[in-house]
């Protein structure tokens, strides 16, 4: 039976902001309070989705958030209308009503962890929403990623879906950011890739001294288990504690993944070689050739790949047997980055070519074209069984674009997130969102 891999992109949010909220990602933290455009970021977005599209590449849209979230508010003391309660906010905790408003769900990358069919026990694509525990800001978006997870791979014949783990330190788990799947096929078999940055009761595993390591080696172990996955099908990794300390706060701005090839900087990872020999053999125990691509640091620094976020790219399998790169426009205004990539694709190698994408808003709030999808891969009867509504088509793509441009705004600062009109606008348009992707009500709003 023919699979697939299905790119779901993260459609960004009405409230697409820079409150500077994460701690340990640069880009994030230094373009803090300046003025975004969420009419921009959004059309960005869905300009790659529909050039992915149009390359011949399966496609998925995931919706946004409602946000402000005011029932978060709300459980922390605000109360009155939703209005008061926004103003309260504004007035008394401005860095809370920030967090509330943040678009972060567009980094869809987080939003859970999927293990194909091919790889689970019951032969079911096992979903796991992540907690995102590390940041109060994506620790409460679950509940809803969960809905509208719920509504896009409905049929439980296909489909299993997992709550996030429990919301505490010891099991921090930030999704398919730090997962990837090695195969030979997408339809067959493979090995599930998880890389954690500390462990939570093994102090053997070194830990970061600046910034969080957001993944525990332990939540990796729950989702595995979650999932029905085989020991001789999995493989866990460390980061290098450095590497976090230097902004590489998930897996996926140092390294990525797909098919056989992994594709990664030379700092990287703990015990490379060790890890590498691992992927390898259990990958070749299933008819696979595992490949790696190691980027030296004389060529590329950790700082270069952070700031370029050469490896928050996507790594596409094309039918001729080639591999594609996705990368954002900042790759193009490294001088050293782009000198490796144009040696890379002109050397004949497993990567041919190089595809750049405007995507300065979400670049600027720390999320590149990796952070943007959640990989999901199908065959023809589970894809035959996913939500239509919900797959990318050129008419879909003229839809989106119209119901940005009428319900976004073009500017957005930190004191506008205090205007309770937008919590009205940011609903008006999910409302109308929820009918063009045919998910039926998934939000707060639409619930109570």
């Amino acid at each position: 039976m023919k699979s697939c891999e299905v790119n779901f992109d993260g459609l960004v949010g009405p409230t697409h902001n820079y409150g500077g909220l994460s701690y340990g990602n640069v880009a994030s933290q230094s373009n803090s309070q300046q003025s975004s455009n969420p009419k921009e970021a959004a059309l960005q977005g869905l300009a790659k989705m529909k050039a992915l599209m149009e390359m011949g590449f399966v496609q998925g849209v995931l919706a946004p958030q409602e946000r402000p979230n005011v029932a978060a508010l709300r459980s922390l003391g605000f109360a009155g209308t939703d209005a008061q309660v926004i103003q309260q906010a504004a007035k008394q905790a401005m860095p809370l009503l920030v967090a509330s408003c943040s678009a972060s769900s567009m980094w869809v990358a987080n939003a859970a962890t999927v293990s194909p069919s091919a790889d689970t026990a019951d032969g079911r694509v096992h979903f796991t929403a992540a907690n995102l525990n590390c940041k109060y800001h994506r620790s409460i978006e679950h509940p809803t990623t969960s809905r509208v997870l719920g509504a896009m791979f409905a049929d439980q014949k296909h489909f299993a879906h997992h709550a996030a783990l429990p919301a505490v330190a010891q099991f921090g788990d930030e999704g398919a950011a730090n997962h990837t799947r090695f195969c030979r096929d997408y339809g067959e078999a493979g090995v599930e890739f998880f890389v954690f940055g500390r462990s939570a009761f093994d102090t053997r595993y070194p830990a970061p001294q600046k910034y969080p390591a957001r993944q525990t080696l332990e939540a990796s172990q729950a989702v595995a288990r979650l999932h029905g996955l085989r020991d001789d099908g999995v493989v866990y990794a460390q980061q290098n504690p450095a590497v976090i300390d230097a902004g590489v706060f998930h897996n996926d701005v140092i390294a990525v993944g797909n098919g056989e090839v992994l594709f990664y900087h030379e700092d990287a990872f703990l015990n490379t070689d060790q890890m590498l020999g691992e992927l390898q053999g259990k990958l070749g125990k299933l008819g696979g050739n595992f490949q790696s691509i190691c980027v030296p640091r004389a060529q590329v620094g950790v700082e270069d790949a952070v700031r370029s976020y050469l490896f928050n790219s996507q790594l596409l399998s094309r039918a001729d047997g080639s591999m594609l790169l996705v990368v954002p426009e900042e790759c193009r205004a490294n001088e050293r980055v782009w000198q490796y990539l144009q040696g890379l694709t002109s050397s004949g190698g497993l990567i041919r070519e190089v595809k750049v994408f405007d995507l300065k808003q979400s670049m600027q709030n720390g999320g590149g074209p990796a952070c943007l999808r959640l990989r999901v891969a199908l065959n023809e009867t589970e894809l035959a069984a996913v939500n239509p509504g919900v797959i990318m088509t050129a008419p879909l793509y003229d839809t989106l674009t119209q119901w940005v441009d009428k319900h976004y705004r073009d500017s957005l600062r930190e004191t506008d997130l205090a205007d309770p009109q937008l919590l009205l606008e940011c609903r008006t348009a999910l409302d109308e969102l929820t009918q063009i992707l045919k998910l039926g009500s998934v939000y707060p709003f639409q619930i109570n």
